[in-house]
């Protein structure tokens, strides 16, 4: 691949948009298609604003709506999906016709979605990737990006052998969005950042704050210290590696639990602000179905299969279901609730 690579953005909130504009300024050949009919009218009369901490930047963009999908005739080198986890299987089904003979597809995506993108395209058109991008979006075609490229991070690997030694075409791709390292076990660098997430996501959105304010509620940051080293143990008995993602320097040294504050830590100090809100408080505010269960609930599935216990993640879980049926609402008040589901779910036998 080279400088006439077709590039797709399949999912352009605001992670998709962001990376896509930062494609498409550094000269790239770049299609963005995402399911919001007024967000790719938007992109199309005024292109994507993407206001940062320190500039605002608007980049002229091509955009599409899904039904264009089915009039293209041009296929696509790459294919970076930046959809919610639970829609990587009908995604990547719409995709595949336009994947070119020897493309890829990337899931940029919380969760652990490698499989589902494989089981569709084959090992041969796959990479697993872990993105680390905080920003927001409320208006059609306006993002707002806490974490500008120079401050975000990305990681690509192979899990196949089918793809050994492409992974730097998609670096050399990415490295216009942010800091790019290439994984020699992408499985485990994957269940490394979900570590993150089940720390960060679904405790602060259950409470409607932001991620650091979620810390300082009291006996908050133990619990989300649970979720996260829950989160560690299930991926250590799934053959994972506590390994260093997101520039740690450390890692494979430290147990569960403190893997889980030195990860944690840095997501805090170095890819958020006081301000950031997780995806999943995102979607829960815009009336959408979060990722809880493909985060919170992948840690619970994976420590069932495994005979471990999850409780902490398992509480989240279950309010997080109730809030997204409209049968409870996001707020402090919860905070008791999670606690003392927590301890009610660590007595059940698993």
């Amino acid at each position: 691949m080279g400088t006439g690579t077709r590039i797709a953005v399949l999912g352009t909130g605001a992670n998709g948009a962001g990376i896509a504009a930062d494609l498409t300024r550094a000269g790239l050949d770049v299609s963005l298609i995402d399911q919001w009919p007024e967000h790719v009218d938007a992109m199309r009369r005024g292109g994507i604003q993407v206001t940062m901490p320190d500039r605002t930047e608007t980049t002229r963009v091509q955009a599409y709506q899904l039904c264009d999908v089915a009039t293209m005739t041009k296929t696509f080198d790459i294919v970076f999906l930046v959809v919610n986890a639970y829609d990587t299987r009908w995604a990547t089904e719409l995709i595949k016709p336009l994947l070119a003979d020897d493309g890829l597809v990337i899931g940029l995506q919380n969760g652990m979605t490698v499989a589902d993108v494989l089981s569709i395209v084959g090992p041969e058109h796959t990479l697993g990737a872990v993105i680390e991008v905080a920003s927001n979006m409320w208006e059609p075609g306006k993002v707002n990006r806490q974490t500008p490229p120079e401050a975000s991070w990305f990681a690509v690997g192979s899990v196949s052998p089918a793809t050994a030694g492409r992974e730097q075409e998609v670096a050399d791709v990415l490295r216009h969005a942010g800091t790019v390292e290439i994984s020699d076990d992408i499985h485990s660098s994957k269940w490394m950042k979900l570590i993150a997430n089940a720390a960060e996501h679904g405790p602060s959105a259950v409470l409607n704050v932001t991620i650091h304010a979620a810390t300082q509620v009291p006996g908050m940051w133990d619990f989300m210290m649970e979720c996260g080293t829950e989160a560690a143990q299930a991926a250590v008995a799934d053959g994972a590696h506590l390994r260093p993602v997101l520039g740690m320097e450390q890692g494979g040294d430290l147990g569960p639990a403190e893997y889980t504050k030195e990860v944690f830590g840095r997501v805090l100090s170095s890819f958020s602000t006081e301000s950031t809100q997780g995806s999943v408080l995102q979607d829960l505010i815009k009336g959408r179905r979060s990722e809880i269960d493909d985060i919170h609930g992948h840690v619970v599935r994976t420590a069932e299969r495994l005979g471990l216990d999850a409780p902490a993640n398992a509480a989240v879980v279950q309010i997080g279901r109730k809030i997204e049926l409209g049968q409870r609402r996001y707020g402090l008040h919860n905070v008791e609730a999670l606690f003392e589901l927590r301890d009610e779910l660590t007595h059940v036998p698993q």
